[in-house]
């Protein structure tokens, strides 16, 4: 089953970090930190998600493959990630809390996802974000440190 999805996702690894907020909290300007550090963008602002086998996949949408939106810059294109089984769902939000014992979940199209929210005007959130998923995220499960997409 694949549906059209409104988020942002980036690669790390063989893991996708899907980032989801409001319109103007930072999805695209937390991505574009990310990949900076390495990681290579998925989908901004619209994905293809994809469930099989336990795991859900975010994949490129077609109408905005390899693009992303930098304030001020316009729609850029990036390099783009295939797709990758999502490890961890980011919520950017005001409310967040301070401190998190453990992340939340959210079933998306059948599938189980581990949740956690992050105020989105951290100056560090880039750097949160790898953390938490490290800490909070599904790990990659193949036996071959390659990711098996649905």
């Amino acid at each position: 089953m694949s549906q059209a999805y409104q988020a942002t996702a980036v690669a790390i690894g063989n893991r996708a970090l899907m980032i989801e907020g409001a319109s103007g909290s930072g999805k695209s300007s937390l991505a574009l930190a990310l990949i900076d550090r390495g990681a290579v963008l998925i989908g901004d602002d619209s994905l293809m998600l994809e469930a099989s086998g336990g795991m859900l996949a975010a994949r490129p949408h077609p109408n905005t493959r390899g693009l992303l939106e930098v304030r001020g810059l316009g729609l850029l294109e990036f390099p783009v990630c295939e797709g990758a089984p999502i490890a961890l769902v980011l919520r950017l939000d005001v409310n967040a809390p301070r401190y998190v014992e453990a992340a939340g979940s959210a079933q998306l199209l059948g599938v189980s996802l581990p949740v956690l929210q992050l105020y989105p005007h951290d100056p560090v959130l880039h750097l949160k974000a790898e953390l938490a998923l490290e800490r909070f995220g599904l790990a990659d499960v193949s036996p071959s440190g390659r990711s098996t997409l649905p």
